[in-house]
């Protein structure tokens, strides 16, 4: 057991704006549970660090939130940010038609590195409803997470004058009445998963949603995200 990896519950490093409600959540009963029961696994549990979103993108910064569902349940893949792997990792599926989808936006060629750090850092709040899996244990954590993470998406709603939300798939568009529409703009979807990207009324692929948040971010005066990044060819 000793050799099994946990997560590092620290928050430390989380803007103070996001510290109290993920502090007072981690101290109640369900934030009691949910560390006894990563302590109880007979397996390693992901990613490493559960709150990275919330150190690389300050409440005051979200000019954008996507959100995911759960964190990657393999090793070296989830780092604590929704969609995003490490660099150097094999790219999942749905970050290649994420990146295709750019590419098809932006004319450019499709963004290489894997790692969403730097959207992170701009201000897209890449956050998953779920925090922590088990490995090989796909939504192990479910029912333990989305009371603070419904918090935090509030925290959003409440806090943060204008800001794009991108809700990819049922999961995500089940979070919309978190959001006051009357301050923020909403883009639904499928999910970008190859499984849904081309199907239904709103398929992924083709839905514009790049270029529709520059679009609403620079109306109300706001810098355009950054959505290319580094071409350096990536594993596939």
């Amino acid at each position: 057991m000793s050799d099994l990896r946990r997560p590092d519950w620290s928050t430390e490093r989380v803007d103070a704006a996001w510290r109290e409600t993920i502090d007072a959540y981690m101290a109640s009963p369900r934030g009691e549970e949910l560390r006894e029961r990563v302590a109880a696994a007979d397996v390693s549990v992901f990613p490493p660090r559960p709150f990275r979103a919330l150190e690389l993108t300050p409440l005051a910064s979200v000019r954008a939130v996507i959100l995911g569902q759960d964190p990657y349940h393999t090793p070296g893949k989830a780092e604590g940010l929704a969609f995003s792997v490490p660099t150097g990792e094999r790219m999942p599926p749905s970050l290649r038609n994420i990146f295709k989808e750019i590419a098809a936006e932006t004319g450019a060629a499709p963004r290489g590195d894997t790692s969403l750090v730097d959207w992170a850092e701009s201000g897209v709040l890449l956050l998953n409803t779920l925090l922590t899996v088990e490995e090989g244990r796909p939504m192990s954590h479910r029912g333990l997470w989305e009371p603070l993470t419904d918090q935090l998406i509030r925290r959003v709603s409440e806090g943060c004058d204008h800001a794009v939300f991108l809700l990819w798939g049922a999961p995500a568009q089940e979070k919309r009445p978190l959001i006051d529409e009357s301050r923020h703009a909403v883009l639904v979807s499928n999910h970008p998963s190859p499984l849904s990207a081309t199907r239904g009324r709103t398929p992924f692929l083709g839905n514009g949603h790049f270029a529709q948040a520059n679009a609403l971010l620079t109306a109300w005066g706001k810098p355009p995200v950054a959505w290319g990044g580094a071409a350096e060819p990536t594993l596939f």
